[in-house]
């Protein structure tokens, strides 16, 4: 392996076998999972009715391009354009979220005529070029950027908001300084914005409700398409099917992948007719659409809407965000703050949050791994400066798991900040 790819923890550990929200090691430890996969495993491991479609459709037939339509892809683009909103009806699949993102971006490119395109500080789209070169996150990118037309604005993180702006007076001046943006470093035309609802890699940046309302409209005005990457919030993770619905935005394309086949390799967009019409030239992904890919996501779909597990996600995620703020209360100096949506939740951890300097503190979330890893309980990374704790359990995780979660999570704040 590449050492580049690093793995968790001291001594990595090596998963072996799975069930639900319940993963096992070689040496037979279990483990509750609360990250999935990288909000992956969104309705738990060796799920049965995921399984199930797998093996029937690999019995079948497995492979055989986009160049010929197949029962499971049709499927899944038809349940996409009845479950996304506003006007999105045509999908393009692909084999990962970086392939959906760069499609978006040359869509956007090729319906408006402009090429330069906005994305966010503290972003992360992918590993290509392309996607390294909107991904502003210098921990993820291994060269300069590569691409020029590309401008990088501010995202809402009210926690470390640039403007020194207090939440509770908040001009949304990160959102409206997008219009000062275009305005001094393009052309005044752009093809568009592409954005995360919730910054995933950069540790869950949560942004206030206006902020996306305000984005959308700048970008509009100066031609420009709004592209949601629904990569980590898509599929009921923030307690809505999409995350954009959050923020009461229609996007005129979203780009998805990780929860939407359960961990088989799957990418999508999802776009305005005008827009899917727009591209003249002949296109296509060997592996996107794959039928063994595309059966398992109507399947994941089937759990979400037979499960009821957007409302599930709503309920134990009120659950998990009561108790992250109690272990907040009981660590106060580390924890700076606790944010997220649903399912996806996050501690930004500092030195100390009473000088009020917040200054990042990766050391404390190394020692924190650590301390969970021993009790039981995988958890993420993330952040810019590798301070954020993330954590994403199933969206069928059950009130008794997070209770769980929670105790060793505390138990090990305790362990490392003791009271």
């Amino acid at each position: 392996m590449f050492p580049a790819v690093g793995n968790y923890y001291e001594e990595s550990v090596v998963l072996n076998e799975g069930k639900g929200s319940r993963i096992r090691d070689l040496d037979g430890n279990e483990y509750l999972d609360f990250f999935g996969g990288i909000l992956t495993v969104s309705v738990g491991h060796a799920n049965e009715r995921v399984t199930d479609a797998v093996v029937k459709q690999a019995q079948r037939i497995s492979h055989v391009s986009a160049l010929y339509p197949t029962v499971p892809m049709v499927e899944l683009a038809e349940r996409l354009a009845n479950s996304t909103p506003g006007q999105l009806q045509k999908c393009f699949f692909t084999a990962s979220g970086t392939e959906a993102d760069e499609t978006a971006v040359m869509m956007a490119q090729v319906f408006t005529g402009n090429m330069e395109l906005v994305a966010l500080r503290h972003g992360y789209s992918g590993r290509s070029m392309l996607a390294q070169s909107l991904t502003a996150h210098s921990t993820w990118r291994a060269l300069p950027t590569q691409v020029a037309s590309i401008k990088h604005a501010h995202p809402g993180y009210c926690y470390r908001c640039p403007f020194g702006e207090a939440s509770e007076s908040c001009g949304m001046r990160c959102a409206k300084d997008i219009e000062d943006l275009i305005q001094t470093t393009t052309t005044g035309r752009i093809a568009g914005m592409l954005a995360e609802p919730i910054q995933g890699v950069g540790g869950f940046i949560t942004p206030p409700k206006k902020y996306f309302q305000i984005a959308a409209e700048i970008v509009r005005k100066y031609g420009g398409v709004f592209i949601s990457d629904e990569v980590q919030t898509g599929f009921g993770r923030t307690g809505k099917m999409w995350g954009i619905e959050q923020y009461g935005v229609e996007p005129d394309m979203m780009t998805m992948a990780k929860g939407i086949a359960n961990g088989f390799p799957l990418g999508a967009i999802i776009a305005t007719p005008a827009i899917a019409d727009s591209l003249e030239k002949p296109s296509i992904s060997t592996f996107g659409g794959n039928p063994v890919s595309t059966a398992a996501a109507n399947a994941v779909l089937d759990e979400i809407e037979q499960e009821k597990l957007v409302e599930n996600c709503r309920v134990q995620g009120r659950r998990l965000r009561a108790g992250l703020k109690e272990i907040q209360g009981n660590h106060p100096e580390i924890i700076g703050e606790v944010r997220g949506m649903g399912l996806m939740q996050a501690l930004e951890l500092v030195v100390d949050e009473t000088r009020k300097d917040r200054t990042p503190n990766p050391a404390a979330k190394a020692a924190l791994f650590e301390e969970t890893k021993k009790r039981g309980l995988l958890i993420g990374a993330g952040g810019l400066y590798g301070n954020v704790i993330r954590i994403s359990p199933m969206l069928n995780v059950t009130a008794d798991e997070v209770d769980e979660a929670l105790a060793g999570l505390s138990e090990s704040f305790d362990a490392i900040d003791p009271r």
